[in-house]
C-alpha cells in the first residue's frame, strides 16, 4: 500500500493541496473549521507532514543545539560527553525533537554555528564548558535564542542554569586525605578559565591554603602524565595527588607505578567524573561520580520548558558523590620514597 500524499489529504478534506499546505504553514489565514477538516483527514490517513512543514506550522525547528568548542581528540577520551548526550537524547526522543550537535575549533566557527541555530536551525541551545568570563552569554542573549547554561555560572544572565556541586566532593576528599595523615597534597586542575575547573581548584585551595602544589592541566592524558612527573620530581614531593578528571588521574597513576611507586602506600591518587575504568583499576581509583546522564536529562527538560515559554529558572541537581576506593585507602607514608630514576622509553 502506497504512502498517503498531500493530494490524498486534500481530496479527503475537500480542499486544494495549497490549502493543506497553508493549514500547516500558517502563511495564509485559514478558517478554524477548514483547518479542523484538514487535520482530521491527515490523522485518518496517517499522513505526516515533512519536518519543514511542521516547522513552518509552529515557527519551530523541532530541534535543539549543542556546540562543543573542544578538540575532537579530547572529546574522544572524555567519558562525560557520551553519557551527557544520552541523557539529552532520552528526553528529546519522548518529544520527537532532534539534537543538532556541532564541534568547532575556533571562536569564528562557534559564532557561526550559534547564528545558524538562532536563525532557524534549532529552537534553543545548551551551553557546556562555561568560562568564568564567557562571551557566549551576551552573544546568545543578543541572538534571542532560548539557552540553558550547564554549570555554576555566577555572572549576569537571564538564561536558565543547571548547576551541580563540584566543590563539596573536593572538600570531602581533601579532608579524608588529611585525616589519613597527608600534608603534601597536590591538585592537577583542568584549564582554570573553565567554571568547573576553577570551582574544583578553589575548593582545593580553600582546604590546603596554598597554591604551591597546584598545577593547571588541560584534561588530556598527556598533561596528567607530564604534571605528575613534575610534581613527583620535587625535592619534597606530594604524598597525594588529586586530579580534575579521571583521564589525567589514570595517566598520573600509570606514570607513578611505572616509576616504582605503589598506590596507595607511596602515593594516594584520586580523580573526578568516575570514568568507567576507575573502579576496575587495581587498586581501584577514588573518584567523584557526577551522573552526566542525569545532567543531560535535566538540561534538556529545562530547555524544552524555556522554548515552550515557561519562566527561566535555576535548577541545582544533587548528583555529585565522592566514591572512596583503594587508591586513597592507606595512611600517608611516614618516609617518602623517592622516584626511581629510570625513564620510560
Amino acid at each position: 500500500m502506497s504512502r498517503p500524499t498531500i493530494g490524498d489529504v486534500a481530496a479527503a478534506a475537500g480542499v486544494t493541496k495549497a490549502t493543506v499546505s497553508h493549514a500547516y504553514s500558517g502563511k495564509r489565514p485559514i478558517s478554524a473549521a477548514t483547518k479542523e477538516r484538514v487535520f482530521a483527514a491527515a490523522e485518518q490517513l496517517q499522513w505526516v507532514p515533512s519536518s519543514s512543514a511542521r516547522a513552518l506550522a509552529t515557527a519551530r525547528a523541532h530541534a535543539i543545539g549543542i556546540v562543543l568548542a573542544r578538540d575532537p581528540a579530547i572529546l574522544a577520551s572524555d567519558t562525560f560527553f557520551p553519557a551527557f548526550i544520552a541523557g539529552v537524547e532520552s528526553v528529546l526522543a519522548r518529544h520527537e525533537v532532534a539534537l543538532v550537535m556541532q564541534v568547532v575549533t575556533n571562536r569564528t566557527a562557534e559564532e557561526r554555528a550559534y547564528r545558524a541555530m538562532a536563525h532557524g536551525r534549532a529552537d534553543g541551545v545548551i551551553v557546556l564548558d562555561l568560562h568564568r568570563e564567557d562571551w557566549r552569554i551576551s552573544f546568545l542573549q543578543e541572538m534571542g535564542i532560548p539557552t540553558v547554561l550547564l554549570g555554576a555560572y555566577d555572572g549576569e544572565t537571564t538564561f536558565s542554569r543547571v548547576r551541580t556541586d563540584d566543590a563539596g566532593p573536593v572538600h570531602e576528599l581533601i579532608a579524608h586525605l588529611r585525616t589519613s595523615g597527608h600534608e603534601r597534597i597536590a591538585h592537577v586542575a583542568g584549564p582554570l578559565g573553565y567554571v568547573h575547573s576553577f570551582v574544583r581548584a578553589r575548593a582545593y585551595l580553600d582546604e590546603t591554603g596554598t597554591p604551591e602544589l597546584l598545577r593547571e592541566g588541560d584534561f588530556t592524558a598527556r598533561s596528567g602524565r607530564d604534571l605528575t612527573a613534575e610534581l613527583l620530581s620535587l625535592p619534597d614531593r606530594p604524598t597525594a595527588i588529586t586530579y580534575a578528571n579521571d583521564t589525567m588521574a589514570i595517566a598520573g597513576y600509570s606514570y607513578a607505578r611505572a616509576h616504582g611507586l605503589t598506590v596507595p602506600d607511596d602515593l594516594a591518587i584520586a580523580g573526578f567524573d568516575d570514568d568507567h575504568l576507575a573502579g576496575h583499576l587495581s587498586p581501584a581509583l577514588t573518584s567523584v561520580s557526577t551522573d552526566p546522564q542525569r545532567r543531560g536529562e535535566v538540561a534538556a527538560e529545562r530547555l524544552l520548558a524555556d522554548v515552550a515559554g515557561e519562566t527561566h529558572r535555576e535548577v541545582t541537581i544533587d548528583c555529585t558523590r565522592l566514591l572512596l576506593r583503594e587508591s586513597t585507602a592507606a595512611p600517608a607514608p611516614t618516609t617518602v620514597r623517592p622516584l626511581l630514576t629510570k625513564e620510560l622509553p
